[in-house]
């Protein structure tokens, strides 16, 4: 088969799916321009994988990266609510032009099939739980909005040009390879980093806002099981967990694994933060063969000793 590329390959769950495709024997290509991500991530496989220094803003550059692909994952974004709501237009350059790019790319390449990246956000902030395929979406953030803007194209381009795409919704992805360091860093990385740290974690709201955390080698496993299952091109799928926890319960929990008792400062929350989040992935499980086989208390335990092994801990 031809090349498999992985858009945003350098970054956090690109280079888990990066790692585990070279694994499983495939030739694999990334294009990153690695402003959130790192050549770091991909070292143990490096020289076996192509890497295309890109952005995804350029059309010439997905061009040159999608040429001879036979099958592209799009986890390539700029993430981040609040980095969105401080600056919604590079978001929107990135996510929507960048997706746009890469659809119409593989179009013309004739790649057989796109899997792409989307997002739990789409939602909003409905007091319903769990989140459904089905529901009304009501994006609260620009960062929201660019990943419904996706969905929709993706969509168009299975209808109108015949390019298989499947979505997946990401529910609070975490695990190893997660970046703790930037001002817009997931929670679970941030609260990791903080306990082995012995510092206070920082808790946007009263703590009390619950998620659906999702293991990155479930989120691996979901793209496989999208690239591979017949009959689920222009679908939408939920990928999470399938239970929530409360941020004061997580930090409770990744406190007796760690065996670092710091208390949280708390602050103001966040615009454009949702309150509660849990998905229902029935659909995934029925129509993908998709089920999670990493809970969460297994997966803080395996992503603290990967954290305290890279700092030395």
């Amino acid at each position: 088969m031809g090349a498999i590329l992985v858009t945003g390959g350098a970054g956090f769950i690109g280079s888990n799916l990066t790692l585990t495709l070279v694994e499983l024997g495939h030739r694999v290509r990334v294009l990153d321009n690695f402003s959130t991500g790192s050549l770091d991530n991909l070292q143990p496989v490096l020289k076996k994988i192509e890497v295309h220094k890109g952005d995804l803003r350029s059309l010439r550059d997905v061009r040159q990266a999608v040429a001879g692909a036979e099958v592209v994952f799009h986890q390539g974004a700029l993430p981040s609510v609040p980095r969105s709501v401080a600056d919604p237009l590079t978001t929107s350059e990135v996510n929507i032009s960048g997706t746009l790019n890469v659809f119409w790319a593989s179009r013309d390449a004739g790649v057989r099939r796109v899997v792409y990246a989307s997002s739990s956000s789409v939602y909003g902030n409905s007091d319903v739980l769990p989140k459904l395929e089905s529901m009304p979406l009501c994006p609260r953030s620009p960062y929201a909005a660019t990943k419904l803007a996706g969905e929709i194209y993706g969509r168009i381009f299975y209808e109108l040009y015949h390019l298989e795409t499947v979505g997946l919704r990401y529910f609070n992805v975490f695990g190893p390879r997660q970046n703790p360091k930037s001002e817009y860093a997931a929670v679970i990385p941030r609260f990791v980093s903080a306990l082995l740290s012995r510092n206070p974690p920082v808790i946007y709201g009263d703590g009390k806002q619950s998620r659906d955390f999702t293991f990155v080698d479930d989120v691996v496993q979901a793209n496989l099981l999208a690239w591979q299952t017949a009959g689920v091109a222009g679908e939408v799928f939920n990928i999470a967990g399938g239970n929530r926890i409360a941020l004061n319960d997580l930090l409770d929990a990744l406190a007796d694994i760690t065996g670092s008792q710091v208390d949280a400062v708390y602050l103001k929350s966040r615009p454009g933060d949702v309150k509660h989040s849990m998905a229902g992935i029935e659909k995934a499980s029925k129509m993908l063969g998709y089920f999670p086989k990493t809970n969460i208390n297994e997966g803080l335990r395996l992503t603290v000793e990967w954290f305290a092994r890279e700092n030395g801990l």
